[in-house]
């Protein structure tokens, strides 16, 4: 069986993730004191019970790593299972580099960490308030009509850009929310069934994020190495698991659109024939039943392990 690993990004922390691992495996309560240490706060607290903490970019981001940590570990300790590559979605290739040889805990947690700090930071001087910028999911509209009043707008001066191909009709776009707000008027009138703005306070894969790239760069640079898993990128859907390449796939994501779609496609074509989802929810498992017929298999807590065998 040829399996594909593959880690979900933001949107998919809720309270109370990795409760269920934490209370029965002794090595997911480990990862979470290890993480504590490196971030001096309590992780149990903000996966818990701290919520606005838990949706504030840079502890979500290390958040989500944790809970994919705890469930990449569990299942390699309880089944041993091997991949024949991996990927995730925006985040989720950092975690999918990372857990497989790339980096090691400590310094997952410290890149995930720095990567929404630095994220935020460059939202907030290129919006003047990281509250100004935002993203947006645009369901039921064809994707070259979607670019194209995307692209009049950018023509305009309208900050709005597609930033994460999900589906064929569900895109979600980045920028400033004021414009965003313009643009979905214009998604609506374009035919679009619904337009959403979601609960994020970046403006993920797009333009606003070019002043952090370099110090992404400079931080990855110091805490990582050749991971042992081809990975799938998200920004060219091409295969990479050295340092240099992960140094230009990683940086290069954070300012162009997440290519999820291709990327499950690029694993079909490879001979992919069961993903599992390493994380929180089962986001990507609901994605991927719409992209392919291959199962994925989304472990995210104890009873979901049975369906490992």
């Amino acid at each position: 069986m040829k399996y594909a690993f593959i880690y979900p990004g933001q949107g998919s922390q809720t309270l109370g993730m990795g409760k269920d691992f934490r209370q029965n495996f002794p090595i997911a309560r480990e990862l979470s004191e290890q993480a504590s240490e490196v971030l001096h706060f309590n992780m149990n607290n903000l996966l818990d019970s701290d919520e606005d903490k838990l949706n504030q970019t840079q502890y979500t981001q290390p958040a989500i790593f944790l809970v994919s940590a705890m469930a990449h570990t569990i299942m390699k300790q309880e089944f041993g299972i091997q991949a024949t590559l991996a990927f995730g979605h925006s985040l989720g290739e950092v975690s999918a580099y990372c857990l497989n040889g790339g980096a090691t805990l400590e310094n997952s947690i410290l890149l995930t960490h720095k990567r929404g700090q630095f994220m935020a930071e460059a939202c907030k001087n290129n919006g003047g308030d990281s509250q100004e910028v935002g993203m947006m999911v645009c369901l039921g509209l064809a994707t070259d009509m979607l670019e194209s009043i995307c692209q009049t707008a950018q023509q305009e001066g309208l900050k709005t850009w597609a930033a994460n191909y999900n589906l064929d009709n569900q895109i979600v776009l980045a920028g400033v929310k004021k414009d965003l707000e313009i643009v979905g008027e214009r998604l609506k009138s374009a035919g679009a069934k619904r337009i959403m703005l979601l609960k994020m306070n970046v403006a993920s894969h797009c333009p606003l994020l070019e002043s952090c790239v370099s110090r992404f760069y400079e931080l990855l640079e110091k805490n990582i190495s050749d991971s042992e898993l081809e990975i799938i990128s998200n920004a060219n859907v091409n295969l990479y698991k050295t340092k240099s390449e992960a140094l230009k796939n990683l940086t290069e994501q954070l300012t162009k659109p997440v290519l999820y779609t291709k990327s499950v496609l690029k694993a079909k074509e490879l001979g992919i024939e069961t993903f599992i989802e390493l994380g929180n929810g089962n986001i990507l498992a609901g994605l991927n039943n719409k992209i392919t017929d291959i199962p994925t298999l989304s472990i995210h807590n104890t009873e979901s392990l049975k369906l490992l065998g």
